[in-house]
């Protein structure tokens, strides 16, 4: 999550010497497209992209170490569907979280795994987002080539081999041309300057504007974005805090910065993207879990004022992790309306497009998955997150005139409410049962209840 807190990323071994030899015998030069569909060239029949696709993709997801490109046939079929079904626009990264070392040596590409998930959102016909992150390890000081060392996976580029990414990124880019939004790097990862205590913004936007121009000589209509900070938040006390605040503390002026950097000196983007969690640097929910997420409308009207662009949130969370970055400490109705909640938040702060951080696991009980895992026999169905995701998605997408509800005054305490012309989301905040007043109508909640009503 910030720079105490990364996130555990996929392992993966691959047997590169084996593929070279491989290639070796079959007469394919590496890095060619060879009839494995690994290499460098265009992969697959993608649909030709229409227009100048749009920056407004409204809520989705990314995939990681397991989706639903692995297990049984059945249980792929049914997550498949319910990928079609709901249309969320899905994000997967070019290496870590379900992908391979793209370019293990020099020249020599191996886009096997990236290449099932790119099929995978293709065959979801939805839009397909891909971030830029990681770098292959020869591009890292004292990485070898030929060589994956997953333990520095969040380890960035050296700035000799900035040149060298941008151009793995423009493979990218050709090889999957129906991908026309990309998102440069992840959390600026690597890029804290740990001497003077700050984000490295000019390290890190010296990357982005070499990728940001070759993705762009590509395809002109190619969309790209950054500088996906996460936006602490700290005591207002602390000597970091900014002028940004409110009842769940200031946001840390040490981000802020970073974001200005960037915005002053990068080359173009064609939107903004943040991360970031309800909770603070020290792990606390500042007044509680659900005023905690007035932080994520506090970021995002900052953000857009900043930078002008329309924003993009690559991540959210709204539950402490543990010590592995584990979130299942509530129960699902309460994640759920705290989740809930945190939807409600970013949408009034006038975010264009979101994604939520799938925490797919590979067969074991998952709190806060979208689907149950298709390593399962009857894996692959709709699971709570999911439901919330997907409706919320449908009734309120990019470009909805939000409006007032009537709300008795008993209950504003105890609820959150979004509604527009169509429909009324309420979300029970306590977790006892209450009687709502809502938009002129009276009924019972359950605690932790989230329900939606129509106009």
């Amino acid at each position: 999550m910030n720079v105490r807190r990364w996130r555990i990323a996929s392992l993966f071994s691959i047997g590169v010497v084996a593929l070279a030899l491989a290639l070796a015998m079959c007469g394919i030069p590496p890095g060619s497209q060879g009839g494995d569909g690994k290499g460098a060239g265009v992969y697959g029949k993608p649909t030709p992209p229409t227009g100048r696709p749009g920056t407004a993709l409204g809520w989705g997801f990314t995939h990681t170490k397991a989706s639903a490109d692995e297990g049984t046939t059945a249980a792929r079929d049914r997550a498949g569907k319910l990928l079609k079904d709901t249309g969320l626009p899905q994000n997967q990264h070019i290496m870590g979280w379900g992908a391979d070392n793209p370019e293990p040596s020099p020249g020599r590409y191996d886009f096997e795994a990236l290449d099932k998930r790119v099929e995978l959102m293709r065959k979801s016909g939805v839009t397909p987002v891909i971030t830029l992150c990681c770098a292959p390890d020869w591009m890292k000081d004292g990485g070898r080539a030929g060589a994956t060392d997953w333990s520095e996976l969040e380890t960035a580029p050296s700035p000799e081999h900035f040149e060298d990414f941008a151009e793995l990124a423009g493979k990218v880019a050709e090889r999957y041309p129906d991908v026309r939004h990309f998102v440069v790097w992840n959390e600026l990862k690597g890029f804290y300057d740990d001497t003077n205590d700050r984000w490295d913004a000019a390290g890190y936007t010296r990357l982005y504007n070499k990728v940001h121009d070759r993705l762009k000589r590509v395809d002109r209509d190619n969309l790209v974005g950054g500088p996906y900070v996460v936006m602490d938040s700290v005591g207002k006390a602390s000597h970091n805090a900014s002028g940004v605040t409110g009842p769940w503390g200031a946001l840390d002026q040490r981000a802020l910065d970073a974001v200005s950097y960037w915005n002053k000196h990068k080359r173009g983007a064609d939107f903004a993207v943040v991360d970031g969690s309800s909770y603070s640097v020290d792990d606390r929910l500042v007044p509680d879990e659900f005023g905690a997420v007035d932080k994520l409308t506090a970021v995002s009207r900052w953000m857009r004022e900043e930078t002008k662009l329309p924003l993009w949130w690559a991540e959210w969370y709204v539950e402490v992790g543990d010590e592995k970055d584990e979130r299942d400490g509530w129960s699902e109705p309460h994640r759920g309306a705290v989740q809930a909640s945190a939807l409600i938040a970013l949408a009034r702060g006038g975010t264009s497009a979101a994604f939520y951080w799938n925490p797919q696991n590979e067969g074991r009980a998952c709190a806060g998955c979208l689907w149950r895992s298709t390593r399962l026999r009857d894996g692959g169905g709709q699971l709570p997150m999911m439901r919330l995701l997907a409706r919320f998605a449908r009734e309120f997408p990019p470009g909805t005139s939000f409006t007032k509800v009537g709300v008795a005054k008993n209950d504003r305490p105890n609820v959150r409410v979004l509604a527009d012309k169509d429909a009324v989301l309420v979300v029970n905040t306590l977790s006892r049962g209450i009687e709502a007043k809502i938009d002129g109508r009276t009924f019972d909640m359950s605690g932790y209840e989230t329900r939606w009503l129509k106009r």
